[in-house]
């Protein structure tokens, strides 16, 4: 079928207003939603009255639909998204810690220089020019003192850490050739490497979309990570593997890593009144029926 000219005019608020209005949408404060649809883009909204809607072919809303239920579904995804930023934040950091450590005490201060510690497949001369390019455009002061008073064309192990995005770190770590260099990170953790590997790999896409202020809440993940099958004890219990796609299982696995790294952390409990307070009904986010029950939760 041929492509056709995209013909619809753009509408004003007090447009948009009518339109939901003419579809079943209640809004019965107009100046609220004048304001919000003035601030936040009315196609940006739409993923989150979708759920409302009784007919998708006309949009068409169910019985009672409230302006303002749509948009504390958004309000909630947003400090969703923030509060998940604040997990990745820590277990980032924590990771760069933990690969700097393990392989600077085992191959000495640059074994990133070190092409025999990688897999043949990895493009260890394109990565570590990438790596310089990063460094030299770093505005951190001890990166440009390393670089400016030392011969190697990199800093040490524990300071390049630092230069890495979260996708670099994840794909220099996921990188190694030697398994057990790959398990001396994620036995910390009393993980596989296969799967902090694959979370790694996970969380990098899960930041962006955190990062680029996408919808979490209910989106479906391209890029799934392998769940642990035999370690840790505490987590095998907690996933749901009926719903990989979906967001519970990077939040279990978030926060086992934050007991982990942080065991006075407060991120559970602020989850539960986050989920509480917005009276989401997590099943879209692939939370299993008997989710509260479940070790890491309890």
């Amino acid at each position: 079928m041929p492509k056709q000219p995209y013909t619809k005019p753009a509408l004003t608020i007090d447009q948009q207003i009518t339109l939901l209005r003419k579809r079943g949408m209640v809004i019965s404060d107009t100046p609220l939603a004048e304001h919000y649809l003035s601030q936040i883009n009315y196609y940006r909204l739409t993923a989150y009255w979708l759920p409302f809607e009784a007919d998708y072919a006309t949009h068409t809303f169910q019985p009672e639909t409230h302006f303002e239920q749509v948009l504390d579904l958004y309000i909630f995804d947003r400090e969703l998204r923030l509060l998940v930023l604040d997990a990745i934040e820590r277990i980032e950091v924590a990771i760069r810690t933990s690969v700097a450590l393990q392989l600077g005490h085992r191959y000495g201060t640059h074994p990133h220089l070190n092409p025999g510690l990688f897999k043949q497949s990895w493009d260890h001369v394109k990565n570590v020019t990438q790596l310089q390019k990063d460094a030299h455009q770093s505005k951190e002061t001890f990166i440009q003192h390393l670089l400016t008073t030392y011969a190697e064309p990199l800093p040490p192990i524990w300071a390049v850490v630092e230069v890495m995005t979260l996708g670099q770190l994840s794909k220099w770590y996921a990188n190694l050739k030697s398994g057990a260099d790959r398990n001396l990170v994620a036995h910390r953790y009393d993980c596989d490497e296969v799967n902090l590997v694959s979370f790694m790999h996970h969380l990098s896409t899960v930041r962006n979309i955190c990062a680029h202020h996408s919808r979490l809440w209910n989106r479906e993940f391209t890029f799934t990570f392998k769940l642990p099958r035999q370690r840790p004890q505490l987590l095998l219990s907690s996933f749901n593997p009926k719903e990989p796609r979906r967001i519970y299982n990077t939040l279990v696995m978030s926060h086992y890593l934050m007991n982990c790294i942080a065991p006075d952390h407060h991120w559970r409990n602020r989850l539960l009144e986050l989920l509480n307070r917005h009276h989401i009904d997590p099943v879209r986010m692939g939370f299993p029926d008997d989710w509260k029950a479940r070790t890491i939760w309890r």
